[in-house]
This record gives C-alpha cells, structure tokens and sequence, in this order.
C-alpha cells in the first residue's frame, strides 16, 4: 500500500517539510553525477558505518570527510537508488506536514534528528562492529509515522494498492496502515541478518519507537491545550480547520 495523501488539514506551513525533501532529492542528484567509484566513496565518507563509532576501525585518510559521529546525520541525507529516496520522501510528504504542525518549525527540526539517531544506534546493536554503511531518511521518518500514528489513529489515508492488472485507491485509517507497516518492519527485523546489507528494519523500528515517544516531549503548548479539549469530548483541531456537521 502506498500512501498518496491524507485528509487531516494543518494550521502551519509545512516548511522544515519541505526543505528536508528538497535537501535530499538534492543530494541524490549530487551523488548520481558522480563517477560510480566516487560515489561509492562518497557512502563511505559520509554514511554511517557503526565500526568507526564502536570499535577501533578506521576509514582510509583519502575517506574521511567528517567525523564519525557527524556521519549519524549526515546518512540521513544520503540515499542508494531512485526508488529509496523517492519512497522515502512521499512518506515525508504525507505525514511529515502534521507532525511539523503538531511540534512547530524548530522542535521538529530536533524531533527528527533526534528520531533519526536513535534510528541509526537501533541498527548498529545487533552488531556494533558492522563495517556495512547506513544510508536514507528511513529512520527518521519512520518516527514521524510513530507520532503520527498515535496522534491521528483515526485519520483517513488515501493509498494505492496495484493488484496487476487492476488498481485500487482505498481510503483507509491511519492507525490501520501504520500499524501494519511497524508489524513488518519488526517482523523482518526478526529475519534478518545484521551482518549484511539492504534495509535497515531495525532502523525503522528504533526511529518509530522514539518518535512514539518524543512526540509528547517536543509537542508545542498550543497542541498540548487542543489534546486536552479533545480528550473532554471537543475537537483538537484549531477552529479554522474543524469540519462542520457530520459530513465535512
């Protein structure tokens, strides 16, 4: 199921958003115009390799741009195809927007470092001596569906399912989708082998746990006085953005 679009409105411009997507398609296009061999270097130099920050493994000097505990955010910027920054950032586009909204601009800024981190230590403790490369946005945005999840279990998302040779576009609650994806993401964390490459499940997994968790920490007052009339009975929505009778 891929998440095209969802139907919960927002009060702020979703700027910090926006610039994270521009910032890593960006990127992608630098590292696509480099020479393959570059390239390569260009994830070692700047990917996060939990063998620099846990043992005493050392990149060649010709490698080292930053140092090893700068590659925790510069990985997050990085991606290895087409289809992994572009999967990424739909995700980012779909969800990212009410999180920013929920946090303002500067705390989901933090917020999503923060959920990225703790995203990249989750990867490395099955085996903190992995000389494989962390690249992607995963880890991070995988907390922003753990707070969106459990801010918005009830808002509808607008997916696509292809079914070859038909399509179908339901429209399903956010709690339903979310939660399914989280179950397969531990699932496959459970499969899988710390010791070799491709996704980094137990990123994702680490990444929504603590945005589950740092959302109600970095959640800005004004949010926090909405939850409470929404949990008397009223809606948290600002009174703008409420919709008007039983049917919108």
């Amino acid at each position: 199921m891929i998440p095209l679009h969802d139907d919960n409105p927002t009060s702020r411009r979703p700027v910090v958003t926006v610039a994270l997507i521009a910032t890593c398609v960006l990127v992608y296009f630098w590292q696509v115009s480099l020479p393959p061999q570059q390239a390569q270097a260009v994830v070692y130099s700047y990917g996060f390799v939990p063998a620099l920050l846990f043992t005493d493994v050392s990149l060649p000097a010709e490698l080292v741009r930053v140092p090893a505990t700068m590659t925790l955010v510069t990985s997050m910027f990085l991606h290895g195809s087409f289809m992994h920054v572009a999967g990424n950032m739909l995700y980012l586009w779909v969800f990212g927007n009410n999180i920013e909204d929920v946090c303002g601009h500067l705390r989901f800024v933090l917020f999503y470092l923060l959920c990225g981190l703790v995203a990249a230590f989750a990867q490395a403790l099955p085996d903190p001596a992995s000389e494989v490369p962390m690249i992607g946005a995963s880890g991070a945005i995988s907390g922003v569906l753990g707070a969106y999840l459990l801010l918005f279990p009830h808002a509808r998302v607008r997916t696509l399912v292809p079914l070859f040779p038909f399509i179908f576009t339901p429209s399903i609650p956010a709690g339903w989708l979310l939660g399914f994806w989280f179950v397969f993401q531990l699932l496959s964390g459970l499969r899988s082998s710390p010791a070799e490459g491709g996704v980094a499940f137990w990123a994702h997994v680490g990444g929504f746990i603590a945005g589950c968790g740092l959302i109600f920490v970095l959640r800005d007052r004004q949010f926090r006085s909405r939850l409470g009339a929404r949990r008397r009975g009223r809606s948290r929505l600002p009174e703008s953005t409420r919709r008007r009778g039983p049917w919108g």
